[in-house]
């Protein structure tokens, strides 16, 4: 069940997961709100654009206890 997934991967602890980070475009470095999705596994890797460059970069979350550490590298052409 997914319940039982989201309970494993996500122990009940203080109540707070990270739903946003802030990150630098890796192009242009301007700052980028990105909203996160706890949801989606304690580990994720997906392609994202540059708000303000359009650039697209891949990132990389991965969860422990609640907090998201966040990378953003330039995506790599196939």
């Amino acid at each position: 069940m997914l319940d039982d997934y989201l309970d494993e991967a996500f122990p009940l602890g203080d109540g707070i997961v990270d739903t946003d980070a802030e990150v630098s475009c890796p192009y242009c470095g301007a700052p980028n709100v990105l909203p996160l999705d706890p949801g989606s596994g304690e580990h994720q890797e997906y392609s994202e654009d540059c708000q303000v460059c359009c650039r697209p970069w891949t990132v990389r979350v991965r969860y422990a206890g609640g907090s998201a550490e966040v990378s953003v590298e330039p995506e790599q052409d196939l």
